[in-house]
């Protein structure tokens, strides 16, 4: 990417902003801490009645109202919670309560306040010039750090180190401005987000302490004097939270509130963040995902998370739902680009392709190790069934049954062309009614066959007619047959 490029990414100043020292004294901007400035700005959204985080949902009576009182009470934050909870995505909405646009110091590294600059350079600059100083405008945009904890995490990463080049220029080693800031300085005035706390070594956890609370760093012989200004927010595993050793008491004492996030509690607010965050590839055609797919979907990350033969420790995200709904729909769109149809509706014998999503998704306990894919195909049996149950109400079951009797079979599979179901319709008309009734009065070819592979695996999975399976295809028969 070329200067030019970067430069227009980045939001430009309105030109009317004070662009010295003293037309900012006269202007009516004053200077305040960064909890004060989410606080004060989180009191508008709360009197708007507006939403603290829009991209998130699930959180709304639980999460939320914890985290705005944390807001509200000028507090450092722990988000807990397993993998896959939205806990990232949750602290940068909180960007959007800085202001939008912040004076600092032209040139400073730290994001220095004019009226209260704190490194070596801008008050030098601040010392010399007088009003005359000049202000650079920063973006909110620009206001957030983040960092992942790893073991290798060093004090360097966070906190700063002696630069070399500029001892070549011919700084002295003792001169503060040898000093290149790490990611916590850099951010001053801002938010800094550590995500998996827990994994940060201690004695970097000892460092951080030191200049979030001592405010004082200790770069290679320097003892700096740094009162820097953030808001630290943080996400952990509870278990690894919980266990003693894992973070220093000090650090741990910091936070003010420590909230628990969890994952959507209702499978219709997971269906919600599925068709909001999935990818489907581009193409001409017409995707239409059929109500049980999507519930089927939503049910079976709702059933992994309460099977005692999956690791609920490491938790089942709601990534794992979005990636099969997308492996699920792109297997459909494989079989609608074979058979030249114009419609892409997953059915039944599409969800095989999200054996591929799942397994990298969840981890099978110890005892059950060697039977991911048996334990997958039985999570999604399971939720077709439960789905059946709930939504279908069957008054012509005898008549269906009766249907099968003899010879007569039903063949379906992911590489069956919708006009090969209505085939099967015409041939046994005693489906058609409950096929349409589980499609709907509008449906076309392609949700008609959804539909009818869904109902034919009901009455497999209710143990009313019996199933020959080999792979993509799939048998339905009388159970006397």
């Amino acid at each position: 990417m070329s200067v030019n490029q970067e430069s227009r990414l980045r939001p430009i100043p309105p030109s009317d902003l004070p662009a010295t020292l003293g037309a900012l004294r006269e202007s009516a901007w004053k200077s305040r801490s960064v909890a004060e400035e989410l606080a004060a700005n989180l009191e508008g959204v709360i009197a708007a009645q507006s939403s603290l985080s829009a991209g998130v949902q699930g959180f709304e009576t639980t999460v939320l109202p914890q985290l705005e009182t944390a807001i509200l009470a000028e507090h450092d934050i722990i988000l807990l919670g397993e993998r896959g909870q939205a806990k990232t995505r949750l602290i940068r909405s909180l960007v959007n309560l800085l202001d939008e646009w912040m004076p600092i110091v032209a040139g400073s590294e730290i994001n220095d306040d004019p009226f209260h600059p704190v490194s070596a350079q801008a008050r030098n600059l601040v010392a010399e010039l007088g009003e005359e100083s000049p202000i650079a405008w920063v973006h909110r945009s620009e206001r957030y750090g983040e960092k992942l904890a790893t073991p290798d995490t060093t004090i360097a990463d966070l906190i700063g180190e002696v630069d070399p080049i500029k001892v070549a220029e011919g700084r002295y080693l003792s001169d503060e401005l040898t000093i290149h800031y790490g990611l916590v300085p850099r951010v001053n005035r801002g938010i800094f987000a550590i995500n998996e706390l827990p994994d940060l070594a201690e004695r970097i956890q000892v460092g951080l302490l030191n200049v979030l609370e001592e405010r004082d760093i200790q770069i290679r012989g320097h003892r700096i004097r740094l009162p820097l200004d953030i808001v630290l927010v943080a996400t952990a595993n509870p278990e690894d939270y919980t266990n003693r050793g894992r973070i220093i008491t000090p650090l741990k004492d910091r936070f003010g509130a420590q909230i628990r996030t969890h994952y959507p509690r209702e499978v219709d607010t997971e269906i919600d963040i599925v068709r909001r965050e999935a990818r489907v590839a581009p193409t001409t055609k017409a995707v239409k995902v059929p109500w049980f797919i999507e519930r089927i979907i939503g049910e079976v990350s709702h059933l992994a998370r309460r099977s005692p033969m999956l690791n609920q420790r490491s938790g089942v995200s709601v990534r794992l739902t979005i990636a099969n709904y997308e492996s699920i729909v792109a297997n459909a769109m494989r079989r609608s680009l074979r058979t030249h149809e114009e419609e892409i509706v997953p059915r039944i014998s599409d969800l095989a392709a999200a054996l591929a999503s799942t397994q990298g998704k969840v981890e099978v306990e110890t005892l059950e190790e060697g039977r991911e894919a048996d334990i997958i195909a039985q999570l999604f049996a399971a939720a077709t069934l439960l789905v059946f149950r709930d939504a279908v109400v069957l008054t012509q079951a005898a008549e269906i049954l009766a249907a099968f009797d003899g010879e007569v079979i039903a063949h379906t599979g992911d590489d069956l062309a919708s006009a090969e179901y209505g085939s099967l319709l015409a041939h046994i008309p005693v489906l058609e009614a409950p096929t349409r009734a589980i499609a709907g009065d509008e449906a076309g070819p392609g949700e008609m066959a959804a539909a009818l592979e869904f109902l034919l695996e009901g009455l497999h999975l209710t143990k009313r007619l019996n199933k020959d399976a080999s792979g993509p295809r799939a048998l339905y028969r009388s159970k006397g047959s």
